[in-house]
């Protein structure tokens, strides 16, 4: 695999059982990029192994005077030097390819994990936490399958020079077999605790993230209650508690480098010392014990990568958790339905919208809206009537229940049992491709969000070609907000659609914000379209206008608004009321408040005292009222 490659084609299916069970996965992927990283790394190490040997070698060669072998010794360090050089520079790239490709993966598996589920993601897991697995719990994965090959060619080097030592001098070789392995196995037992402290590191500093994400979200908010300092002043105690977890840790660390250190300088001195007395007593020759002390001090390198491999499993196992948590995450209700051979081939064109569970009928090619007492019924029905997961739940053995990460809202929101699947044409939303059912049933959030970029790089999206953006804007009364985005625009841009919006539209008030997602959604044109509460952000007269524009664009399309404002719920041909998580009643809008109170009793805002005491007066208001802004 080569970087010009990514991304893949198909990252794969992840074995999300476990944490290791994934890094163990990701490496089975890369197997071909992990034997040519190791092979170069075997070339690198063994130049550094040879390279004591050659120069005790050396030694032999001067002090017995041999001047022809002299020479010989000089090339044959000609060429280590070549080998640790070329091995260097090639192992370097290939781990590197290694790390790419790997974080490439698991970034496009997590890319399309976040498309499969769509808003139900942030259900079970926090979006802060889903930013940080993609973001550095990435290049942690990463960093441990770009470690693998350098540790494995690590240990190739540290046997060769051991078992070299052996048959070059026995005496000596002895010692540094015995010691090699004891200060490999020095840092084991401490490991546990470092891993632990790194993991509470990163708990807080995950916790001090979120914080920050929720304040820079809400400044606006903050700053009109006056309360900035006060948030800043939490943050500040986040932080402080992430540096002080974050000492702690790097004392653990700090402890394991100064074992590297420590451990293999007194086996040094061991060797020097018992070298010099066997020289001294004529049983090893100067250039076998110059060869000891350098091949020791040659292992300082190699048995780094030691300690690298150490570290980057524990902190690259805890990443490979919390990536796997979210890997392990289906949709309830098509996990529990047996796998089909064949897909399911989508409905005929003009079919009606139907939920079994709610029992709400959309039928083709009407304007339905629909009310709920419950703003986040509302919420829940909108997702389920677009085939969009109402829970997502973890994979059979995810053994991902033992970490919930920080600011997770296991079920909240979620339905207790798996809801009937919506039916577009008598065919189960749920039973469609995914890529299939958003295409025949496109949803808008009552908060919709608008990437930075052109207007024109905005309305680039998926469509019919059947609706133009102008008419799509003119539909969502956009005039002001074309305005807005000319004035603010670089001079010489004078074609609105050139003009950029600023990250989430921040430059642009909710009201605009509201009216450009509506367009968008407009301008794609989809089979059915659902919209919750598409105009709670902007006054009833723009309010009207939209209904208008929503109506006459849409006309002989299938179209459900959920609303509570009488404006749109007046030029819809139906309207839908769920109460108790079914439908109550149905009709027109003026049908509905004569003869259904619970429905007058949501649209009108009354009271239980006022239904009782001014039903009919309340009536005849909210339509003179609706008359009135018609008007106007």
């Amino acid at each position: 695999m080569q970087i010009s490659d990514l991304p893949y084609p198909d990252p794969g299916v992840p074995d999300a059982r476990s944490g290791p069970r994934f890094l163990l996965w990701l490496g089975r992927g890369q197997l071909g990029g992990q034997l040519k990283s190791l092979c170069w790394g075997m070339l690198h190490f063994s130049g550094i192994a040879g390279l004591p040997y050659a120069v005790g070698l050396g030694v032999d060669a001067v002090v017995d005077r041999e001047p022809d072998r002299l020479l010989l010794v000089g090339a044959l360090l000609l060429v280590i030097g070549v080998a640790i050089s070329v091995g260097d520079a090639m192992l370097h790239r290939t781990a590197v390819t290694n790390w790419i490709t790997a974080a490439a993966r698991v970034q496009q598996l997590l890319a399309r994990k976040t498309a499969e589920l769509g808003s139900a993601l942030t259900r079970r897991v926090a979006a802060g936490e889903v930013v940080a697995v993609s973001t550095g719990d990435v290049e942690k994965i990463g960093w441990f399958v770009e470690a693998v090959s350098r540790f494995l060619a690590a240990v190739f080097s540290v046997v060769l020079v051991c078992v070299g030592l052996l048959f070059f001098a026995p005496d000596l070789g002895v010692v540094v077999a015995v010691g090699v392995p004891l200060i490999a196995l020095a840092s084991l037992p401490l490991l546990p605790r470092a891993t632990k402290r790194a993991d509470v590191q990163r708990e807080k500093a995950g916790r001090a993230t979120e914080l920050a994400s929720d304040t820079v979200a809400g400044l606006r908010v903050l700053r009109g209650i006056g309360g900035e300092e006060l948030f800043l002043g939490r943050y500040r105690e986040a932080s402080q508690e992430v540096r002080k977890a974050a000492v702690r840790s790097a004392r653990m660390w700090a402890l394991i480098s100064a074992i590297q250190v420590v451990l293999p300088g007194a086996l040094m001195i061991t060797v020097v010392w018992y070298g010099a007395t066997l020289v001294s007593d004529g049983r090893i020759a100067v250039g076998e014990l110059v060869a000891a002390f350098s091949a020791v001090a040659t292992l300082l390198y190699p048995l780094r990568h030691f300690e690298e491999i150490a570290m980057a499993y524990s902190f690259s196992r805890p990443s490979a958790k919390r990536a796997a948590r979210v890997l392990s995450l289906t949709r309830t209700d098509a996990a529990e339905r047996p796998a089909r051979t064949e897909p399911v081939k989508a409905p005929p064109p003009g079919g009606d919208l139907y939920d079994p569970r709610t029992g709400l009928l959309a039928p083709a090619g009407r304007f339905t809206a629909v009310v709920c007492g419950d703003p986040d019924l509302a919420g829940r029905l909108a997702e389920r009537l677009g085939g969009h997961p109402m829970d997502v739940a973890p994979a059979a053995d995810a053994g991902a229940g033992d970490e919930a990460g920080a600011g997770t809202e296991a079920g909240a929101g979620a339905d207790p049992a798996p809801a009937p699947s919506v039916l577009l044409g008598g065919v189960a939303l749920d039973e469609l491709e995914l890529d299939t059912a958003r295409t025949l049933v496109l949803v808008q959030d009552k908060d919709p969000v608008l990437l930075s970029g052109t207007l024109r790089e905005l309305f680039d999206v998926p469509a019919s070609a059947a609706v133009d953006p102008a008419a799509a804007l003119g539909a969502a009364q956009c005039a002001d907000v074309l305005d807005a985005l000319l004035q603010s625009a670089p001079d010489g841009t004078e074609d609105p659609m050139d003009a950029r919006i600023t990250e989430r539209g921040r430059s642009l008030s909710g009201g605009q914000r509201q009216r450009l997602a509506l367009a968008r959604s407009l301008v794609t044109d989809p089979e059915v379209l659902v919209l919750d509460e598409p105009t709670s952000a902007v006054d009833s007269h723009t309010e009207a206008r939209i209904a208008n524009g929503i109506a006459a664009l849409r006309a002989g399309r299938t179209t459900v608004v959920l609303a509570s404002s009488p404006l749109l719920l007046d030029r819809a041909d139906r309207v839908v009321l769920i109460d108790g998580d079914t439908v109550a009643a149905v009709g027109t809008h003026r049908e509905l408040l004569h003869r259904e109170p619970r429905y007058r009793a949501v649209v009108t805002r009354e009271t239980d005292e006022e239904q009782r005491l001014g039903g009919p007066e309340l009536t005849e208001l909210a339509e003179a009222l609706t008359e009135i802004e018609e008007s106007a």
